[in-house]
């Protein structure tokens, strides 16, 4: 009797153990597909994504679609400069909390195995996790800000891959109506007369301000963006070129950077837009052709979905924050889904008085159902899009628009694909840009141009004067914001 009720209980014992195990092992990840169509049926029911609004089943899922990564916001504030002993704890405490989790499942040594990444100024560390109870642990806790899978693409999982997003290096000829030529010898694009551009010149040439663009570099076959970027009436100013984007398949590879140059195209067109000399080679000029520029290699491409673009983002953000001469950031760059590190580090760049400029949206296969994406969406942002030249305000055939837009930019022809003229991906080249991407840098330009004349005036004081020159001011439009800038106005 006593051997069957030995017998009895260890057959209990191991139908409990078993059954615990096939619950585990049955536990399997929603696919990608799955996850998001609950991000679209998000931002179709509110405009907008962040991770907040998963639960921790759908959290986790994109954790292990995205190499175990998962990104902890702490503390009180996005950033410290100089960490508290306290923020330290609240940090040490999570990564604690992980790593008692996750031993037994990825057989961790020592704390050092859990952290993929701390930022040294941005309050964020990446961890590996791969048990969902550690995601339910850590949202009970009260010292995350927020939690996301960095390492989740999102359009590995949408019918076209987004690889070349934004990317196109080829030149283009111009159609003679849509430029002018003006002293010593350069192209001015269509555009800028929309906006008083060249009468604002008289009065302003963005001498003396330094913009900073994080975009996909500048390509070092253009000479106007490089040992020619002082010639003509540009002169006595600067280029710097940086870059933060790791170009590697693994998150935690953090060095060699990618280096500076652009192999997508895009970034020299922003740079171009901004700050293109004006001399006598017939090239096309840039808005702000005196000013200074610092560009970033941040990402690969427009679309913020990768782990290494998100951080080179993030980073190339705090150098611009910490360089005191930097008055502009413009980021024709983006997301439809909001990215908790880039956050961050924009309200820390915000804290440093810098005017940030992004772009509402550009359509594509991806995301034309979407409204004005992030970062544009943050109120720290001045959030720009693009129009077209007809009567009226005309959202261009790609542009998005929405309440959060601040300035709308005229660059479409209207009823044609002809958008603004800028500096081609080589010398002696031009080619058409469109979007909000050039939206946002013309603006980013005309930033400079303000700033020019006032170069003692705080962030709030230029971009009053922005929209006390804008077109619909002092109203504004529920699409276009402000409406589009009298450059000419803004300067005198």
């Amino acid at each position: 009797m006593k051997i069957t009720r030995i017998a009895t209980f260890l057959v209990l014992v191991c139908l409990a153990g078993c059954s615990k195990q096939t619950t585990e092992t049955a536990l399997k990840p929603m696919s990608g597909t799955d996850i998001n169509q609950k991000i679209h049926l998000v931002i179709e029911k509110t405009g907008r994504f962040t991770w907040a609004d998963a639960d921790e089943f759908m959290l986790w899922s994109a954790v292990m679609h995205g190499d175990s990564i998962l990104t902890i916001g702490y503390g009180d504030a996005p950033f410290s400069e100089l960490k508290s002993a306290k923020l330290q704890n609240q940090k040490e405490q999570i990564i604690s909390l992980v790593k008692s989790n996750e031993d037994q499942t990825m057989k961790l040594k020592s704390d050092k195995d859990v952290t993929i990444y701390d930022n040294p100024i941005l309050n964020y560390i990446d961890v590996k996790v791969s048990n969902i109870e550690t995601i339910k642990q850590l949202r009970t806790m009260n010292n995350i800000r927020y939690m996301e899978p960095s390492g989740y693409s999102f359009f590995a999982y949408e019918q076209k891959l987004k690889s070349s997003s934004g990317c196109n290096n080829s030149a283009e000829t111009i159609n003679a109506a849509d430029y002018s030529i003006i002293t010593p010898n350069c192209m001015v694009s269509w555009t800028y007369y929309k906006h008083n551009i060249t009468q604002a010149w008289n009065y302003s040439t963005g001498q003396g301000i330094t913009v900073g663009l994080i975009d996909t570099g500048i390509s070092d076959a253009q000479n106007l963006l490089g040992s020619n970027f002082n010639d003509g009436y540009s002169s006595g100013r600067t280029i710097s070129k940086y870059g933060t984007y790791v170009d590697s398949f693994w998150p935690w590879v953090s060095s060699p950077t990618d280096g500076t140059n652009d192999k997508c195209g895009h970034g020299t067109c922003m740079g171009a837009t901004i700050a293109s000399p004006r001399n006598d080679d017939g090239q096309p000029v840039g808005v702000a052709y005196n000013c200074n520029l610092i560009a970033y290699r941040g990402t690969s491409d427009v679309v913020l979905d990768d782990y290494h673009e998100q951080k080179g983002v993030a980073n190339a953000l705090t150098g611009l924050a910490n360089l005191s001469e930097v008055k502009v950031i413009s980021m024709s760059i983006g997301h439809i889904i909001s990215i908790g590190v880039i956050e961050d580090a924009i309200k820390y760049a915000y804290s440093k008085d810098k005017l940030i400029i992004a772009a509402g949206g550009t359509s594509t296969t991806f995301t034309n159902w979407v409204g004005v994406i992030f970062p544009a969406w943050m109120p720290e942002c001045v959030a720009v899009t693009g129009i077209t030249d007809a009567s009226g305000y005309n959202a261009c055939s790609v542009c998005h628009k929405g309440s959060k837009i601040d300035f709308a930019v005229i660059m479409e022809r209207s009823g044609t694909s002809r958008n603004s003229v800028c500096l081609g991906y080589t010398t002696n080249t031009q080619k058409y840009v469109g979007g909000s991407s050039v939206a946002t840098s013309t603006t980013a330009g005309i930033a400079a141009l303000v700033w020019g004349v006032h170069p003692s005036w705080s962030r709030s004081q230029v971009l009053q004067k922005m929209k006390e020159s804008a077109s619909l001011y002092p109203n504004r439009d529920a699409n276009f914001g402000y409406g589009y800038i009298d450059a000419l106005k803004a300067v005198q």
